[in-house]
């Protein structure tokens, strides 16, 4: 299971069909100590490209952008009480998981982290 990453520094790993989506570190690393972070429901559908929530931190709110189309299968409720998860490991602390609309986005996403 391999990550993917966009231009604007989200990453998404996908299995049998299901999107993990989260922020790179570089993005966690620009924001600083993120202290919210704004979910999407369960069942929202993603156009790729377009915003889904976003992230907070001292300096800055940013935008999150969908990497690929689907629909919102499950939150992260934990980073309602620990926004600061993403601090500690943007890779390993997912944001929302999604089912796939097109697998085929995938492939037009960038291979390593952008600088």
């Amino acid at each position: 299971m391999s990550m993917k990453f966009t231009k604007d520094h989200e990453w998404v790993s996908a299995e049998n069909g299901i999107a993990a989506i989260g922020i790179s570190d570089y993005a966690q690393k620009a924001l600083g100590d993120i202290v919210y972070v704004e979910l999407p429901a369960v069942g929202t559908a993603l156009r790729a490209g377009k915003s889904f929530g976003s992230v907070e931190s001292v300096k800055a709110v940013s935008e999150l952008y969908a990497p690929v189309s689907g629909v919102v299968t499950e939150v992260n409720g934990s980073l309602e009480d620990i926004p600061e998860l993403l601090n500690q490991d943007a890779f390993a602390t997912w944001i929302i998981r999604a089912e796939l609309a097109d697998p085929g986005e995938l492939d037009s996403l960038l291979e390593e982290e952008p600088a």
